[in-house]
């Protein structure tokens, strides 16, 4: 369905969405995980997009959470968790400690070179990647947490759910309210 708001068109689903504005990013993460236990698709859950993406589509304007919890322009995001965030910290880390050990280890294959040098190769080579790699996470980490930390200043982190069927709108609601989320109720429409 489109509908005209200010000018621009603002396109969005016949399908129910539960909304919740959580202060802590630990309530909301148990949330989410007990939405996803409960048959949820990670696909119908959503959280607001980065500050950098809601200034691309809302202008520079001072926002709360408040105003944007049934605002069909808010840009939404899909939810990283503290373990997905993990997974690619450790992918940064060991991605670069390989490419630095193998391109050491392809120099130092051959047929005069001995194992130990090769091994001495492989480990002096991939510890400036692994380095690399640890800064990039830091770096990845420190995002994540400011993302948060910049929701909770506007009023707190907000959450999406798709509701399709009157069980889940019950089921949504009682998850979101027994985690501390606050002014949840439903709107009939979802992004």
């Amino acid at each position: 369905m489109t509908e005209k708001q200010d000018g621009k068109p603002t396109h969005y689903i016949n399908v129910p969405e539960a909304v919740g504005v959580f202060d802590s990013y630990e309530a909301l993460q148990a949330a989410i995980y007990d939405l996803m236990i409960a048959g949820f698709s990670r696909f119908d859950i959503s959280v607001l997009a980065n500050e950098k993406v809601l200034e691309e589509k809302l202008g520079n304007a001072f926002w709360r959470a408040e105003e944007l919890e049934d605002e069909p322009e808010a840009p939404r995001a899909h939810f990283v968790s503290e373990e997905a965030l993990g997974e690619f910290e450790g992918g940064l880390v060991g991605g670069f400690f390989f490419l630095g050990s193998a391109i050491a280890m392809t120099a130092m294959l051959t047929p005069a070179s001995t194992l130990a040098a090769s091994v001495a190769a492989v480990a002096i080579g991939g510890t400036p990647g692994a380095a690399i790699g640890a800064v990039l996470a830091r770096r990845a980490n420190r995002e994540h947490k400011e993302y948060y930390e910049n929701q909770l200043r506007h009023g707190g982190i907000l959450l999406w759910v798709r509701v399709g069927s009157p069980e889940k709108r019950e089921k949504a609601v009682k998850i979101l309210e027994g985690h501390s989320g606050r002014d949840v109720h439903i709107h009939d429409w979802s992004e």
